[in-house]
């Protein structure tokens, strides 16, 4: 119960201090995308086979800037899904990401902040090897951490922070990815872990028509100080014209909680996008 009672005390307060912000400050931003590929073959001899593929990319923003206030709420969704020949269509992205943080200026070179991060999926994942088999449900599991710390953001394009950090896992069908494995006689569904959380913010511009956004997190938990957890998002955007990009993400995971090998997720995508505000 008090793992739970700090949870909610902290995500109060993050949303309680801003209150009193002019609304005539907020500044919205979003981005939707639509990324195809598909492939018809008819008495094609050379071989292969049918192929269709399509993800769905969402970037939204709700950011307030206000002397001596920052408020900035970030969101970001992919879902895409591909089917070859007579399979299923099985997934091939599969996220959402909520972030919500707030710093005031006192003065000084780095700033006081709070912040609060959700990750998820959007829907059912699976692992396709021999055989097929679920490994995750929207929020089954769920990853939610707040920080408090400092922050640096006086470069153009650069910012960084550290603080201590409470993350809780939570799922329910799932267990094994917050289960205490010093507890064999019981199976957890909720996790509670303190520790210290970097995030490390660059966006770029490479060339004239191309965007650098990189955003590196670390985490490690006080008892574990030996042990990381690695997130390191990388997109590189070119704009063709005023619909059409061209977008390659990489994508590194490290978090033995759900599998001691590294993850990595490459895509070269062309599609659509369109700004809504």
């Amino acid at each position: 119960m008090k793992k739970f009672l700090l949870f909610f005390i902290l995500t109060a307060g993050l949303y309680a201090q801003t209150d009193s912000l002019p609304q005539k400050q907020w500044l919205p931003s979003g981005v939707a995308g639509l990324n195809l590929n598909q492939v018809a073959l008819s008495n094609w001899t050379q071989g292969g086979e049918n192929a269709i593929s399509f993800t769905l990319l969402g970037n939204l923003a709700l950011d307030y800037f206000s002397d001596p206030w920052q408020f900035k709420n970030s969101l970001k969704l992919a879902y895409g899904r591909t089917k070859l020949g007579s399979d299923d269509f099985r997934t091939n992205d599969n996220e959402l990401y909520l972030e919500n943080f707030l710093s005031r200026s006192i003065g000084w070179a780095v700033d006081p902040y709070i912040s609060n991060a959700i990750r998820t999926v959007i829907g059912n994942g699976y692992k396709y090897e021999d055989s097929t088999f679920q490994t995750s449900a929207f929020f089954d599991p769920a990853y939610i951490t707040q920080s408090l710390g400092f922050t640096y953001n006086k470069l153009k394009g650069f910012s960084t922070r550290l603080g201590i950090a409470f993350q809780e896992t939570i799922t329910d069908k799932f267990k094994y990815y917050s289960d205490d494995p010093e507890t064999p006689d019981e199976i957890e569904s909720f996790k509670f872990d303190t520790g210290i959380e970097s995030v490390t913010e660059v966006e770029q511009v490479v060339m004239e028509n191309m965007l650098l956004n990189s955003k590196l997190r670390l985490f490690s938990r006080f008892d574990s100080f030996d042990v990381w957890d690695v997130r390191w998002d990388n997109i590189l955007t070119a704009k063709v014209n005023e619909y059409i990009n061209v977008n390659f993400n990489v994508l590194l995971i490290h978090e033995i909680s759900q599998t001691r090998k590294t993850q990595l997720k490459e895509a070269l995508q062309l599609g659509l996008t369109y700004t809504l505000f």
